[in-house]
């Protein structure tokens, strides 16, 4: 709520937020200070600060108040309003219900339950919404309430602060009264201060005449001086510039001699890089043969080993165990002598503490003759004897007679020895030291101290002891525990700190008094050990020993120098005390030259051409030393630059194989012997060395770049040296000598001859060698006339014609007087140029301004032909400035490429053809830019129907840039269109462009004209619906015939396979659609797969081939053996002549083959998306074929056509195909037996980055393929294998589509498959297969020929009765048997007698198996008995792999012990026998018994009788002879009178029979006279059969006669 605040708040807190501050500040000003405005304003009433600020505090909080009841009674009134819309959307609810409720009672006596369900739907809809608006009404009205409520209270509150809002308004009307009178007042100030500034001015312009008509005087004497200026300046530059060239002439010529040494170099050093090169192949091509002959050796043991049988790999691994060990013993006795060395140099670094502490303590010893005491070296030597157990080596005796030699010299020397010994062999390890270098170097040579002060003084203090005898005084020996204080540092000071002897001359003497002052605590003593060995000879040192000094107590000692040679020396004193030794350094040096100037860098500033100045240089020799100088403009090289190029060339010369041992030891032992100086000098010419080698480098790496960088460094120079020398001179003192401690002045002298800056560098030389150059930089800068042009050269750019352009022409004047100026303008850029103002005054020492005004005309060409290239459009215009009293005029020049601002189309005319109301036109147009600019554009008032891209019609052209534009109409009707399209550049030029089109509306309709199909993977489909309607309610133009009948429509085909339109071509009639399919199944291109096929091919080969080239190189590497150099050379051959591998070419490649199908899956893998468009016309006909006749074709208007247009992204398959027995998607199970059941797999992968869930569509269940093997989550770059099997029950071809889905794609299937009825033929027709008779363990076989006369493999199957594991084992048989007795003979069971074994009597082979089309399988059947019997039988059934039987056998054979065999008669025992001996289960009955059995033959005989006539009874025995016996036999009848004499005749009575054979004997009964017929005849005879044995069979006969038998 708003809440009013009190009138007594703080109004200045928030005077910031007040709309009129400045006049509340302006009212407090005047408040304080103005008296007055107050008596002037003597009607209105005072307002104070305060009274203004709450006044307009008041009428923000008042207008506040306003605008929140403004803004309470908008919510209210729309409130209000969205309550009344909501009632009448309740009321239209109500409506519509009540007509549904009547509809609803309608259908439901019509009985409509279609049109019930609908409705009803539609009501319980229609109920939730009428449920919803009512909740919305009623939330509403509480809103509507709310809001009328807080209305009413902010009207309250604006009825409340009324009387305020009143007192406010009469504020603010005084306010405004008071605000217009001071107003009135600052006018009137304003205006008086107006005409006070005027006068001033016209005082100053009267003033400002006068001065420049004084000026005009001096500008004109300065202009004569300027012309006579000139005339010497030009005669100067001539002179100037032929100097110039004869420079630059030699220049050029010192140039080509160093870049052709460069040349040389680089050529040398080439040469030596390929020997180099050559050298580093002959070392490779060796370690290369030697690990092969390693490996050679390796592979040649493993053969012996082998060969002899040992276990090669035990054998090497042993080896390399062996080795190991011996390497780690190695390891173990090495770190055994890094120990003992560790340990030797710890006690000889106690002893050294040791000692070092001894001598602070106590004075020095006196030095012993003998050699007691042992050396730091033999105290090494017996330690490391000590520790060690083996002799020392020869290097270890020769190193430690070495170290005794030097020791040996002196005993001052010990010291020094024992710290390098130390250092050496905490650096060194043993190995190291044991090791001999390739090449001898520092260490073979002498080793010689350097001259520091430790070895020098060491020496001296030797002498000094021998000669003196080491006197020790009880003073002295002062132990270090009685010291109570001690002190850091030296124990004594020198005044002076530095014995110096400066500047001295050879042959003069001179003397130092030195003063040492006892600066330690304690009662201390100064004895002089004696002076640096090179010092000896030229300093004497007096000094007497003054005996213990206390603490601030000093000596004296005098220091002579006597110097006889011209070098610095320098060294030190040495002394004794009892804190230790102490000494003063001494320091000798020679005369010096040291040279400076005060300024190295001179500048004279700005001049006018022609004036001369001078500035000099004061140059100082603070040194002794005189030295001869002279000023010179470049720089000479230096000896030691020339020697560092010539050594660098030297090194790049020489071949590295040509270095030798003996260099190397002479370039040692000569460093070795060189002084520090010379070293330093070395070091800086290998410096040099190097920079020359980089450099060297660099030109060998690219010869064009060294030609180019000494070509830019000799233009350097030249352009440097291209500034007059001349302007800038040396004055009188250009060299001379300079003594020590004198300065010299130097002038220089600038006159400038030409204006602008010139530079000189300048180079003082010295004759003292050790003095460097100094260097001097000059600069100046020449003035030119006194009035010139700042930007002579006035560029415009680039100008379009009829345009504007502008610029500002600026003279500047260096005169004191003010000068007329006159721009001239030529007769021919009149019309095009312009200069304001024609004619003007240039002040002095001022600048004037013109402005310049350039307007390119069309006729600029014919106008200005002289300054106007037509061509290129360069206009470059002289122009000139008149300036009074100067005689040259200052010339300036103006340019500017003037170019055309056209913009041109392609077309004057743009026709758009016939449009289609339903689609838009496309239609392209070339617009180019004519100028040398850049120029934006945009089609401007465009129609409705037209649109224009890219970027809406707006863009920018550059410079003769050509842009595609796209105009894109679409007709709303049918009609006739002509429009022109306004091109408008940035220069608001309007360029047409006239259009036209026919709009027309097709008789046909699709319902989408574009289809845009999501991301479809290659191998996965997109589908899209649409609809083909044929309406007559559209528009028609005159020519479009109407036509009542039906219409013809066709979708041309595409050469992309890659979409289908189903149906592609039908009929309409007038009010009917069509359901039109497009599908989308992307595929890889068959020529795209062929090349790629092609590139893995050259992979291939390439692979192969430098695989074979390695193997060659490895083979030549292990035959050559010491010629690195031929084998390089060879190598370079064979490089050389290596054929370019061939690819196939892409045609041989086919379809289908597995290369075809790599090279597919290659490419999915890597796979790029892409975008395609394609655009499909559909053609509809002007009506039906004529009914004359139905062949001729009906007409086809292009009027009709319709255009679909298709958008087709296409992605990677995340789920490919890789497997090799598919092609296209399709796997092929070629033609299948009927009943057969075939397994193929596919194996699909996974080539995404994340992992998919497979499942499958459902194959049908009743057809005959199936899916084996369930789907699973594949991870990224798993395969998972489907299997799939065909089995077909009908002959007919097979083709189903399983669908492969994964969250991304769905890979399609086709299944195909082709179901043949097998055509087998067996070469037996079945029934009884008897093997007859064999020796019992031996076996014969039959063997059966199935023939496949079909065009597919058939499976087969060979069942023996007696294998099945679904058998009775003959239990009906049996019991048939039993039941049926003995004497029938036709009742045997079906798997008869088996052997003893267990194994089947009867094999067959192959058991199972597959015969292919057009081919045929034997089935060998293989009877083997293990005992004679006679009812060896079973059941052979030859099955398809679809279950149908293709043959029954029954087979029968019998077995004999014997070569004979007797057959027939009637059975005398059960057939099916069990498979135990006899001798097992009849253990009571002799064996003879058994074999009486088998020779016992019953042959009964029934004769018929019938009708009165009686038929003989006529029956068969057989004998045979077994194939294998090697003999026949024989056989005999016994008694046959007695048989005849029965009725019974037998014929043959005897006979032969031969091996493998056998023969019939034929036994007839004849009844005789008389017989009765329930007689039984019966008469027992021995049938003899003699084969390999003699065997005697009892045939009994049994004849009668019946009259049941037929």
């Amino acid at each position: 709520m708003f809440v009013y605040q009190d009138k007594d708040e703080d109004f200045k807190d928030e005077a910031e937020e007040l709309p009129d501050l400045e006049w509340l500040e302006e009212l407090s000003q005047d408040n304080e200070s103005d008296d007055d405005l107050v008596a002037e304003q003597a009607d209105v009433k005072d307002i104070t600060y305060d009274e203004a600020a709450r006044m307009f505090k008041l009428r923000r909080n008042l207008d506040q108040l306003d605008s929140f009841q403004r803004q309470k009674e908008c919510a209210f009134l729309k409130a209000r309003e969205d309550l009344n819309l909501l009632h009448e959307r309740i009321q239209n609810l109500q409506e519509q219900r009540d007509v549904l409720e009547h509809e609803i009672e309608r259908q439901e006596a019509a009985e409509n339950n279609m049109a019930l369900y609908r409705l009803r739907a539609q009501h319980k809809n229609l109920c939730a919404a009428l449920q919803k608006e009512v909740e919305m009404e009623t939330h509403t009205s509480n809103e509507l309430r709310q809001q009328e409520l807080e209305l009413s209270e902010v009207g309250l509150q604006v009825e409340k602060f009324s009387m305020l809002r009143q007192e406010v308004q009469e504020e603010e009307r005084v306010f405004k009264v008071f605000k217009a009178q001071k107003a009135a007042k600052r006018l009137q100030q304003e205006r008086k201060n107006n005409q006070t500034l005027q006068q001033k001015i016209v005082h100053l312009k009267k003033k400002q005449a006068d001065k420049m008509e004084k000026e005009a005087g001096v500008c004109q004497k300065k202009m004569e001086q300027v012309h006579t200026n000139q005339n010497i300046a030009a005669k100067y530059l001539k002179e100037t510039v032929r100097r110039i060239w004869k420079q630059e002439a030699v220049k050029e010529q010192q140039r080509k001699e160093a870049l052709e040494k460069r040349i040389q170099a680089v050529k040398r050093l080439k040469s030596n890089i390929e020997a180099n090169q050559e050298n580093l192949r002959v070392r490779q091509s060796k370690a290369k043969a030697n690990d092969l002959k390693k490996e050679r050796q390796q592979n040649q043991l493993k053969e012996a080993l082998q060969a002899q049988g040992f276990n090669s790999t035990k054998h090497m691994f042993q080896q390399k165990q062996d080795e190991e060990i011996k390497r780690k013993q190695e390891e173990f006795k090495e770190r055994q002598k890094a120990k003992r060395v560790e340990i030797v140099d710890k006690i000889l670094l106690e002893e050294q503490a040791l000692k070092s502490r001894k001598a602070q303590q106590a004075p020095p010893p006196k030095p012993r003759t003998g050699h007691s005491t042992l050396s730091p070296g033999r105290i090494r030597e017996k330690l490391l004897r000590y520790l060690d157990c083996t002799p020392p080596t020869c290097a270890d005796r020769d190193a430690t007679l070495r170290s005794v030699s030097v020791s040996s010299g002196s005993s001052s020397e010990s010291q020094y020895q024992e710290s390098t010994i130390q250092k050496g062999t905490l650096n060194l390890s043993l190995p190291d030291s044991l090791e001999e270098p390739e090449f001898c170097g520092l260490w073979d040579q002498n080793y010689k101290f350097p001259l520091n002060e430790k070895r020098v003084l060491a020496a001296t203090v030797l002498k000094q002891e021998q000669t003196k005898p080491a006197a020790t005084s009880p003073k002295l020996s002062i132990t270090s525990k009685k010291l109570e204080k001690k002190l850091k540092g030296p124990s004594f000071s020198s005044k002076p700190e530095v014995i110096l002897f400066k500047d001295f001359e050879v042959g003069e003497t001179y003397k130092k008094k030195v003063i040492l002052t006892n600066i330690s605590y304690l009662t201390n003593h100064c004895k002089l050990l004696g002076i640096s060995a090179q010092l000896q000879d030229f300093i004497l040192i007096n000094f007497r020993p003054p005996g213990p000094l206390s603490t601030g107590m000093s000596c004296e000692m005098h220091v002579t120098f006597h110097p006889s040679v011209n070098e610095e020396v320098e060294g030190e004193v040495l002394f004794a005390t009892a804190a230790g030794r102490y000494s003063v350094p001494v320091r000798c040096t020679i005369k010096r030259c040291d040279l400076e100037v005060d300024s190295q860098f001179i500048d004279f500033g700005l001049h006018v051409v022609g004036q001369t100045i001078s500035r000099t240089i004061t140059l100082t020799n603070k040194g002794a030393l005189a030295t001869y100088f002279s000023l010179e403009t470049t720089i000479p090289i230096s000896e030691n630059h020339q020697l560092s190029t010539s050594t660098c060339q030297g090194t790049f010369t020489q071949p590295v194989s040509t270095i030798t041992h003996e260099d190397l030891t002479k370039s040692s032992t000569s460093v070795a012997t060189r002084e520090p100086q010379k070293m330093d000098q070395v070091s800086d010419r290998s410096t040099v060395s190097q920079k020359c080698q980089q450099e060297s480098q660099l030109l060998a790496a690219d010869p064009k770049a060294s030609e180019m960088r000494a070509s830019s460094s000799m233009d350097a120079q030249i352009e440097e040296n291209m500034s007059d020398p001349c302007d800038i001179t040396i004055g009188n003192v250009r060299e001379g000598e300079i003594g020590p401690f004198e300065s010299i002045k130097l002038e220089l002298i600038f006159s400038p001859t030409v204006p602008g800056e010139v530079k000189l560098d300048l180079y003082i030389m010295f004759s003292d060698p050790t003095s460097n150059p100094i260097p001097i930089q000059v600069k100046g800068e020449g003035v030119g006339l006194p009035v010139w042009v700042l930007e002579p050269n006035i560029d415009l750019k680039i100008c379009m014609f009829d345009r504007l352009y502008q610029d500002v022409l600026t003279l500047q004047s260096s005169t004191s007087a003010a000068l007329k100026l006159t721009f001239d303008l030529c007769p021919e850029m009149r019309k095009h140029i312009e200069i304001l103002p024609r004619t003007g005054f240039l002040q002095a020492q001022s600048s004037f301004t013109a402005h310049l005004k350039f307007v390119p005309r069309q006729s600029l060409s014919q106008d200005a032909s002289k300054y106007f290239d037509s061509a290129t459009g360069v206009l470059e215009v002289p122009m000139t400035v008149q300036v009074a009293g100067q005689v040259h005029p200052v010339i300036y020049t103006i340019q500017a490429i003037v170019t055309s601002s056209d913009l041109k189309f392609d077309q004057l005319e743009l026709d758009f053809g016939y449009c289609s109301i339903y689609q838009s036109v496309k239609s392209s147009v070339r617009l180019t830019n004519m100028s040398l600019l850049p120029q934006e554009f945009g089609f401007v008032a465009i129609p409705e129907c037209v649109e224009v891209q890219p970027n809406d019609g707006f863009g920018t052209l550059l410079p003769q840039e050509t842009l595609e534009i796209d105009v894109i109409f679409s007709a709303s009707k049918a009609k006739e269109y002509h429009f022109q399209l306004s091109c408008k550049s940035g220069i608001n030029r309007v360029f047409p462009l006239a259009c036209r089109a026919m709009g027309v509306c097709p008789p046909l309709e699709l319902s989408h004209y574009l289809v845009q199909f999501g991301p479809t993977a290659v191998g996965d489909n997109s589908t899209a619906l649409l609809y083909l309607t044929y309406s007559q309610t559209g528009q028609k133009l005159p020519k479009q015939p109407v036509c009542a009948e039906g219409r013809l429509f066709s979708f041309t085909p595409s050469r992309d396979s890659s979409f289908k339109i189903s149906p592609a071509a039908g009929r309409l009639l007038p009010g009917e659609r069509c359901l039109i399919q497009v599908t989308f199944r992307p595929k890889l291109e068959d020529e795209d797969i062929k090349e790629e096929a092609q590139r893995l091919l050259l992979k291939a080969k390439q692979l192969t081939e430098e695989q074979k080239l390695l193997e060659d190189e490895m083979k030549k590497a292990s035959t050559v053996d010491g010629k690195g150099r031929k084998l390089s050379k060879s190598s370079k051959l064979s490089d050389k002549t290596v054929s370019p591998i061939e690819s196939p070419p892409p045609d041989n490649i086919e379809a289908g083959s597995q290369k075809f199908e790599e090279a597919r899956t290659s490419l999915l893998h890597s796979f790029t998306p892409s975008y395609r468009e394609y655009t499909i016309s559909c053609f509809v006909s002007d009506g039906d074929p004529p009914e004359e006749d139905r062949q001729v074709q009906p007409t086809w208007s292009p009027l009709n056509t319709l255009y679909l247009k298709l958008q087709c992204p296409v992605v990677q398959p995340p789920l490919v195909v890789v497997s090799n027995n598919i092609r296209h998607y399709a796997l092929e199970f070629q033609q299948v037996a009927v009943g057969e059941r075939v397994i193929k797999k596919v194996a699909v992968q996974n080539i995404s980055e994340e992992s998919l869930e497979l499942k499958s569509s459902l194959l049908d269940i009743y057809g005959p393929f199936s899916l084996l093997n369930s789907l699973r989550v594949i991870s990224p770059g798993d395969k998972h294998i489907l299997v799939l099997a065909f089995c077909p029950m009908l002959e007919r071809t097979f083709c189903e589509t399983l669908e492969v889905c994964c969250p991304k794609m769905t890979l399609a299937l086709t299944l195909r498959g082709e179901g043949v009825f097998p055509a087998i033929t067996c070469s037996h027709s079945g029934g009884v297969l008897d093997f007859g008779c064999v020796r019992e363990k031996e076996s014969i076989s039959h063997v059966l020929k199935l023939e496949n006369s079909s065009d597919v493999a058939v499976g087969f199957k060979a069942l023996l009765y007696s294998l099945l594991p679904s058998k009775t084992q003959g239990a009906d048989e049996k019991v048939s048997v039993l039941m049926g007795g003995y004497t029938d003979s036709n009742i045997q069971p079906v798997v008869g007698t088996q052997n003893y074994n267990g194994l089947s009597v009867f094999s067959v082979v192959p058991v199972e198996g597959s015969i292919a089309a057009r081919q045929s399988q034997d089935v060998v059947v293989t009877f083997h008995p293990d005992h004679s019997s006679v009812n060896y039988s079973d059941r052979l059934t030859i099955e398809l792999a679809n279950k149908s039987e293709l043959c029954a056998l029954d087979l029968k054979g019998a077995a004999s012990s014997h070569n004979t065999y007797l057959q027939g008669g009637d059975p005398l025992r059960v057939p099916v026998e069990s498979l135990l001996p006899p001798l097992i289960t009849s253990p009571l009955y002799p064996a003879v018994q058994s074999g009486d059995m088998e020779n016992t033959v019953l042959v009964t005989l029934r004769a018929s009788y019938n009708m009165g006539t009686i038929r003989p009874a006529v029956r068969e025995l057989t004998v045979g002879s077994i194939r294998t016996s090697k003999k026949g036999c024989e056989f005999n009848w016994d008694n046959l009178a007695s048989l005849q004499q029965k009725g019974f005749s037998v014929e043959p009575g005897k006979g032969y029979v031969e091996a493998g054979s056998k023969r019939a004997i034929a036994l007839t009964w004849t009844p005789q006279s008389g017989h009765k017929p329930n007689e039984v005849v019966q008469m027992c005879v021995a049938l003899t059969v003699k084969g390999d044995e003699l065997k005697v069979y009892s045939v009994t006969f049994m004849a009668l006669v019946s009259t049941s038998v037929d």
